[in-house]
C-alpha cells in the first residue's frame, strides 16, 4: 500500500497566482468545491475543508505541511474523526508551474497506509474537483453541483 498514489494533472489557461488563490480562497472554492478550505496556511496549522450548510460541517481536515505560494502546498488529508490520528492521514501535494502562458497543476494524493478506503474516493473525486476548478478559471463557470 505504501506505493499507492494518485496523481492528477492538468493544464488550466490562467496564470499561477490565480490558481494558486482558488485553491485556498474560501469563497473560490465554495464555488467549484462546493466546499471552502479553511485555513490561516502556515507549516504546522490546521485546514479544514468545510461544508455549505448552515452548521460548516467538516468534512475533511488535517495539517498544513508546506506552504510556498505560488508554486507548492502539501498538506495531510482525513477524515474528521481521525483529525489527532496522523497515521491515519493521508497527503496531498500541489505542485504549479508556470508553461508557456499556462499553469500546469499537478496533484499528487499518497500516504494512504493508515486509511486505504479512502482511495477510491479520492479518485472519484479529485477529477471532478478540478475539473470544476479548471471551468471556473477558463469560463467564468464551475461544473454543476457535483456531490
Amino acid at each position: 500500500m505504501e506505493s499507492l498514489q494518485y496523481v492528477y494533472v492538468m493544464y488550466i489557461s490562467s496564470s499561477t497566482e490565480i490558481v494558486w488563490n482558488a485553491l485556498i480562497d474560501p469563497k473560490m472554492t465554495a464555488k467549484y468545491w462546493q466546499h471552502e478550505n479553511v485555513s490561516d496556511w502556515t507549516p504546522g496549522s490546521m485546514w479544514e475543508h468545510r461544508g455549505l450548510d448552515k452548521e460548516k460541517t467538516v468534512h475533511m481536515a488535517g495539517k498544513v505541511v508546506e506552504f510556498f505560494p505560488p508554486r507548492r502546498m502539501v498538506l495531510t488529508w482525513a477524515y474528521p474523526v481521525d483529525r489527532t490520528h496522523d497515521k491515519k492521514h493521508s497527503r496531498v501535494t500541489i505542485d504549479l508551474e508556470t508553461v508557456h502562458d499556462v499553469t500546469r497543476m499537478t496533484v499528487t494524493h499518497d500516504k494512504f497506509e493508515g486509511n486505504p478506503a479512502m482511495y477510491p474516493a479520492i479518485a472519484k473525486g479529485w477529477p471532478k474537483v478540478m475539473s470544476s476548478l479548471k471551468s471556473l478559471l477558463e469560463t467564468g463557470r464551475p461544473l454543476p453541483e457535483l456531490w
